[in-house]
């Protein structure tokens, strides 16, 4: 009887689940049903999720798409593949895969259809595919799609000791002669000139349109902007006769503090680059808005230039061309604490989430060790 109970009680994972906008107290550790993929769907098992500054504005309510709360954020993770529905060939279960979706990610096992899934290259670390595909995805769609990247050009990085800022150095790195800017504190300079950074500037101490003016007085070619606010018109006043500038954040307005504030929100919106089709004419200037999680929520509209993009960062990594550099890895209960080290803008590279499980398991393989 006993067992016949328990068989038919439903089966549970572990997953974070936010269940409002707010403090990091809306982030809370649930067990939720464990739901049987359909035909066109797998099942992974969660090794390590990626934590993105997108995440931080969910959080305070500051970010579109979303779904409504209660659920399980995280857009990207790398895991094993532990089943798979009828329909699905190109997996199989054991398979070592890195997949990206909306939301979803942040739990000990993820079901997701099978097009969001890729097979990992053989060289590469369940830590380097969560790192992966949404930091390099955006500076790969900045740099080349938007920005056409190409030799002799220049360009402005803002946030560049974080995780897109990486990509997006080492990426200008696979073209010849290209002088990169890069905003970041003093601390992190080295980290970044390593990476391929040619010309850091300290924005705390010094003001990187003066600076950058001094070295290149007519201006960049193409500027990342994930700041918005006042900085998107410094931007684009910044750029050289038809150069581009490409809008994909607002991390000014994230800047505040644990909760949202309304008044800095409205603030950076007042202050944010504005124009109209006549007046950009005489300027020869061009502009971009880039939005990954518009392109994760219709997928199928962009899935062959996402498809295309990834085979060519798996190339570019198993060249060694690329690679993420991670910053920390804090259990998935600790996110608390990771969401406040990103905040402070204190990460170089990628912070990644591994679930309690997991984490506690490398920590016993690690103490076995020794």
């Amino acid at each position: 009887m006993a067992s016949s109970e328990a068989n038919e009680r439903p089966r549970l994972i572990s997953a974070m689940e936010l269940v409002g906008a707010g403090g990091y107290d809306k982030l809370q550790i649930k067990k939720i049903p464990y739901r049987e993929p359909n035909s066109d769907e797998v099942v992974i098992r969660v090794k390590f999720a990626g934590l993105n500054f997108a995440d931080l504005m969910r959080r305070q309510g500051l970010y579109s798409p979303a779904p409504k709360f209660p659920y399980v954020p995280g857009f990207e993770a790398s895991g094993v593949v532990e089943a798979i529905g009828s329909n699905v060939s190109q997996l199989a279960v054991g398979d070592r895969v890195v997949a990206f979706a909306g939301d979803g990610m942040w739990a000990d096992l993820v079901t997701l259809s099978n097009d969001r899934c890729f097979k990992m290259p053989d060289n590469m670390s369940f830590e380097d595919g969560a790192a992966l595909l949404v930091n390099y995805i955006t500076a790969y769609h900045i740099l080349f799609e938007f920005g056409n990247l190409r030799p002799n050009k220049s360009v402005l990085i803002h946030m560049a000791a974080g995780g897109v800022g990486i990509a997006a150095i080492q990426l200008c790195k696979t073209v010849k002669n290209v002088t990169v800017f890069g905003t970041a504190s003093g601390s992190k300079h080295n980290i970044i000139k390593e990476a391929g950074c040619t010309h850091p500037i300290d924005y705390h101490t010094e003001d990187y349109v003066a600076e950058i003016r001094k070295i290149s007085p007519n201006g960049i070619d193409i500027i990342m902007d994930p700041l918005n606010g006042e900085d998107s018109v410094r931007g684009y006043n910044l750029l050289k006769p038809l150069g581009r500038i490409i809008y994909f954040g607002a991390a000014n307005v994230a800047a505040s503090g644990e909760n949202r504030s309304l008044f800095t929100a409205f603030k950076t919106w007042y202050k944010c680059f504005s124009t109209n089709s006549l007046s950009i004419l005489s300027d020869n200037k061009s502009i971009a808005g880039y939005h990954l999680g518009y392109l994760l929520k219709y997928f199928d509209s962009g899935k062959e230039i996402a498809l295309e993009t990834i085979d060519e960062l798996f190339r570019l990594y198993n060249e060694g061309a690329i690679k993420p550099q991670i910053d920390s890895i804090y259990p998935l209960s600790k996110v608390g604490e990771a969401m406040q080290r990103m905040h402070n803008r204190q990460n170089i590279g990628k912070i990644l989430l591994q679930p309690d499980d997991e984490a506690n398991a490398t920590k016993n393989n690690d103490t076995t060790t020794e």
